[in-house]
């Protein structure tokens, strides 16, 4: 089965569930977390798939690491994925859960990419600027990257301004060796 179809009719399956309870925000916000989770540990995913692991220890380890806190909802969904054994796919569960809110919400994610970190009240303005020219709600995304060297990138969904200074070397380049 393709790897990209489990994860997105799990992801669907947990939407209409959260949307007949009435916790689909709770749940997007919960998604967001595991998914900060598996970044930020790689170990967590090894753990996942590690055969000596009961179903019982995994849930234990996935609602830790989406904290106590978390929504009923979505740890009954850890439950069934534990079940299923198909918590291998969590991670991609996860980003299509978030790709369906979004979808369904009319909500853009915008991801801003800087060489250093930027000034608050420049990052503010930036997104002051995006919020009054779109229609749709918007979630930013901040991220730092030095090889970028300086300047910017800035992702609206599938669209990219690229204006940081590794972009304007890598057209130099190829305008010279195409000379």
């Amino acid at each position: 089965m393709n790897e990209g179809l489990i994860p997105r009719r799990y992801a669907k399956a947990l939407y209409k569930y959260a949307q007949e309870k009435g916790c689909a925000k709770e749940v997007y916000a919960d998604t967001q977390v595991l998914e900060k989770a598996f970044a930020s540990h790689p170990s967590l995913s090894k753990s996942l798939g590690n055969p000596a692991l009961s179903n019982q220890e995994k849930v234990q380890l996935l609602t830790a690491a989406v904290g106590e806190n978390a929504d009923k909802g979505i740890l009954r969904f850890f439950n069934l994925v534990t079940l299923n054994r198909r918590e291998t796919y969590l991670r991609a569960m996860a980003l299509s859960y978030q790709e369906i809110y979004r979808q369904e919400n009319g909500i853009s994610r915008v991801t801003i990419v800087t060489a250093s970190q930027l000034d608050e009240a420049i990052v503010n303005r930036i997104k002051k600027l995006l919020m009054s020219r779109s229609e749709k709600k918007l979630e930013f995304v901040y991220e730092t990257d030095s090889s970028l060297i300086g300047g910017f990138i800035l992702r609206v969904e599938s669209m990219q301004l690229d204006a940081s200074i590794q972009n304007e070397l890598k057209q130099m380049r190829v305008k010279l060796l195409n000379k």
